[in-house]
């Protein structure tokens, strides 16, 4: 079953996931592939997004990811996810600068 969403004007959606390895949140590329950081997200339209999602989940076993889901975000330079949960974990904890994931990773 999906999850209900809700998309605004002038949103988009991105896929996100969880790396079997080491636990660590990664973000699905415009090729399929699994990056660390939001930076390198593909900006999904909601007509796009379910295909796109569908496929993820399909792949997600060989591709070593669990947890597979749709975020919403504001297009930008670096995708700029609406909620304040989907923030933290895009860019790191909120309680020390030291701890945030860098963009470039």
């Amino acid at each position: 079953m999906k999850r209900a969403i809700r998309i605004g004007a002038g949103e988009a959606l991105v896929l996100t996931a969880n790396r079997l390895l080491d636990g660590l949140i990664v973000w699905r590329d415009a090729s399929g592939s699994w990056q660390r950081s939001i930076a390198h997200a593909a900006i999904l339209s909601p007509e796009e997004y379910e295909s796109a999602l569908d496929a993820a989940i399909k792949s997600a076993h060989n591709d070593g990811v669990v947890g597979v889901y749709e975020v919403v975000v504001r297009p930008g330079a670096i995708a700029a996810p609406v909620s304040v949960r989907e923030r933290i974990r895009a860019f790191g904890p909120t309680v020390h600068p030291q701890f945030a994931t860098e963009l470039n990773a």
